[in-house]
């Protein structure tokens, strides 16, 4: 780890990228919108001529996680391929399509006094982002933050370092070509527990930081960082399959929530079931999950419908996150019982009901404190690129400044512009 001087004591790693993005952000704070559209078309050109070499890399990863013992459903985060590298550019696209929020008026008004007060939005200096798997999250939150106005120093899990180096060479090349300096994008290349302790504790150089991935790193960045924190990602997500559902309706959903992409935090992990539709909906369930070797575990009424298949619920099951093939199952009594576990065992991401009940519907909706609340289609639309703000940095599941998925407006804040002509208090 190098380490550089400032004023007699030694900088540690983190303090030498911060100081370089401090340094470095006021050129893209104030770059116009063509300009940092310019940098976001060119990453995605350089993307798409780099595949090869990119796919390489990512071989290398997914070897080493391979030797790891690391799951085929995690080597799935982390495998890129022609097709997602052609998605990952995509977005770059789709963002400069978008609005940029940098400048926007939020509101003005004009005191008694005659001094006109003005709110915009501006950005928030140096991002810091702490992600785990998934490659992909390096050019998203690289360019989002450039879209938005922001340098951004990006730790990535060890088991994509590999990817993560050549995807960060190829965007700051792009960087530079449009004339900026590349230190607006910086990737954390020394992944130990250490380095991202300093990341977490880099008040005055990182303006606020966001943990991207599971739990475990979730919980250990709110409890150890002292600088400020947008919480992002766990998604312990259910669907409740209400007494008045259209049951192939309900088959279909909660097979796309679970099986399409289970290793995702907006993917099913619990399904409620009414007590008047259990006998006719889990058997269908069933026959549409073992196609893809769904693990279902499940309460004792489950089990009596389905039989020994079932294997037998332990409220830790309904806790949670698996991100694997495997499903809890509860019958319950009503649509409050369901909104109960819900309340109780939700990690506030994303929760469906599948009812054509207008009054359930909007119970459901109402009552329960998630991010997102669905009806009638599935939670795996919680993603920042459904719902219409290109790439996201996440899905925050706090309620503080950004809820939901965080797009271009969530990584900005607002300055109050003052105009008078001698006014004085």
């Amino acid at each position: 780890m190098t380490e550089a001087s400032e004023g007699g004591r030694r900088m540690n790693y983190i303090e030498e990228l911060g100081q370089k993005a401090q340094n470095a952000k006021k050129s893209l704070a104030t770059a116009s919108t063509g300009q940092k559209n310019e940098i976001l078309r060119c990453i995605a050109d350089r993307l798409l001529q780099k595949q090869e070499q990119i796919l390489a890399e990512n071989e290398k990863d997914i070897a080493n996680a391979r030797e790891n013992g690391i799951s085929e459903t995690m080597v799935d985060r982390l495998r890129l391929t022609p097709e997602r590298i052609r998605g990952i550019a995509d977005a770059c696209i789709q963002l400069i399509n978008l609005e940029d929020p940098v400048g926007q008026v939020i509101e003005g008004s004009t005191r008694p006094n005659g001094m006109k007060i003005t709110k915009i939005r501006v950005p928030m200096g140096v991002v810091g982002i702490i992600y785990e798997s998934r490659p992909n999250v390096t050019v998203d939150a690289a360019s989002l933050c450039i879209k938005s106005g922001n340098a951004a120093i990006l730790r990535g899990g060890k088991e994509a370092i590999c990817s993560n180096k050549v995807l960060m060479d190829t965007m700051r090349g792009a960087v530079a070509a449009c004339g900026f300096p590349e230190d607006i994008i910086q990737l954390v290349e020394d992944t130990s527990r250490e380095v991202s302790t300093q990341m977490m504790k880099a008040n005055g150089l990182i303006d606020v930081l966001i943990p991207r991935g599971g739990a475990g790193l979730i919980r250990a960045v709110v409890r150890n960082a002292t600088l400020p924190v947008i919480e992002t990602g766990t998604g312990n997500c259910h669907i409740y399959v209400d007494e008045t559902a259209d049951l192939a309706m309900a088959v279909e959903i909660t097979d796309n929530g679970k099986t399409q992409r289970p290793s995702v935090c907006n993917a099913l992990e619990t399904c409620l079931v009414h007590k008047s539709v259990a006998e006719a909906f889990l058997p269908m369930l069933k026959a549409k999950l073992d196609e893809h070797q769904v693990e279902l575990r499940g309460c004792e009424r489950t089990a009596q419908i389905l039989g020994d298949c079932v294997v037998p619920a332990i409220e830790q099951d309904y806790a949670t996150e698996f991100l694997d093939y495997k499903l809890a199952v509860k019958v319950v009594d009503s649509v409050d019982e369901a909104i109960a576990h819900i309340a109780k065992y939700s990690t506030g991401h994303s929760e469906c009901i599948v009812t054509e009940s207008y009054a359930n519907a909007a119970k459901f909706q109402a009552e329960v404190d998630s991010a997102c609340v669905y009806v009638n289609c599935s939670t795996r639309f919680t993603d920042g690129g459904e719902f219409g703000l290109g790439a996201e940095i996440g899905i925050s599941t706090q309620k503080l400044h950004a809820r939901g998925p965080m797009g271009l407006k969530e990584l900005t804040t607002m300055k109050y512009l003052i105009s008078g002509d001698g006014q004085i208090r």
